[in-house]
């Protein structure tokens, strides 16, 4: 019995598109963040890129906004296979190592230049991190520096004591600690709910944060502080990464350094447009004043200490050489 004509050259056409079909790899992405965070932009070109530079062979799916998992799951999704690539803030997993929060400490970080001179030193420690829990580091990119939301001025750590202030990571855990604050952990997607009903009263993030979570309904002043520059890292699972063609491993490399490039660009941009959004919604935005600028040095000082005790001789290193070079 044979088939008819038209039905071999079907299954002929199937089977050519068979191996085709089976060519392309498929990944999945998680990030925290909402899609109109520069972040997420960055994110989404780094993607396309990628895409484009494949020819079709890799296809990758950005899951927003915790929208697949949230912060807290990201870098366990990864090391597992439940999604090949992430991106978390490192100083949100720094009970895991310290050494993923020196970005954290109060007033090390202010402006973009040191931003990118303490993340060349840092990147190699967390690299070799990294290794061992089967990922590769591909791009590391800051926030805009943090600043003050609070319902009225402060100009003095003192009026925060008492007062239920938002974390969301162990390096902001003790600074409200430290300053007789009340530590709360939120994320950032639950900010606006948490404030309006009283859960907290007082945080220190980006203006882009405030930007994302519209902290003119929920918050009167913004003050500036250069606080800190936390980054984001975006890495990769490695066995997913090796199992790529050599062109498309490089590609994604290749990608990745523009990327962080482009991300600083984004990051500087960012804070210019976030701080006058923030003022044209009515917010009080203002330089603070010189006694908050003390007491954030002291307590600094204090948090710079304890964290080279917990960092051990890498974190002892890494802040001398970060010093050395300013």
């Amino acid at each position: 019995m044979t088939l008819p004509r038209r039905a071999l050259l079907g299954a002929a056409g199937a089977a050519a598109l068979a191996p085709a079909a089976r060519a392309q790899t498929r990944w999945q992405m998680a990030t925290p963040y909402a899609d109109g965070n520069f972040h997420t932009r960055n994110i989404r070109g780094f993607v396309q890129e990628i895409e484009q530079a494949s020819g079709g062979r890799l296809a990758i799916q950005v899951h927003s906004n915790g929208a697949l998992l949230r912060m807290p799951e990201i870098k366990r999704g990864v090391q597992t296979g439940q999604v090949q690539l992430g991106e978390i803030l490192l100083t949100a997993y720094a009970n895991e190592d310290p050494l993923f929060d020196a970005d954290a400490l109060p007033q090390l970080v202010t402006n973009f230049q040191q931003a990118k001179r303490l993340s060349d030193l840092q990147k190699p420690f967390i690299e070799t991190r990294f290794a061992r829990q089967g990922l590769s580091l591909l791009y590391m990119v800051p926030w805009p520096p943090a600043g003050l939301y609070a319902q009225q001025p402060v100009t003095s750590l003192e009026q925060l004591r008492g007062q239920r202030f938002r974390t969301f990571s162990p390096m902001t855990n003790r600074f409200a600690q430290l300053i007789g604050a009340q530590p709360t952990l939120v994320q950032a997607a639950e900010l606006a709910q948490a404030f309006a009903t009283g859960v907290v009263q007082a945080q220190i993030t980006s203006a882009a944060t405030g930007v994302d979570t519209q902290a003119w309904d929920y918050a009167r002043v913004f003050t500036p502080l250069g606080f800190s520059m936390t980054k984001n890292a975006v890495f990769v699972s490695r066995r997913a990464l090796e199992a790529l063609p050599a062109d498309l491993q490089q590609a994604v490399r290749a990608a990745a350094a523009r990327a962080e490039t482009r991300g600083y660009e984004l990051a500087e941009q960012a804070t210019r447009e976030t701080e006058a959004t923030l003022a044209q919604r009515g917010m009080q935005v203002g330089p603070p004043a010189q006694q908050l600028l003390d007491d954030l040095a002291r307590v600094g000082r204090t948090m710079a200490d304890e964290w080279v005790q917990r960092a051990g001789e890498d974190g002892r290193r890494l802040l001398e050489q970060y010093r050395a070079a300013g």
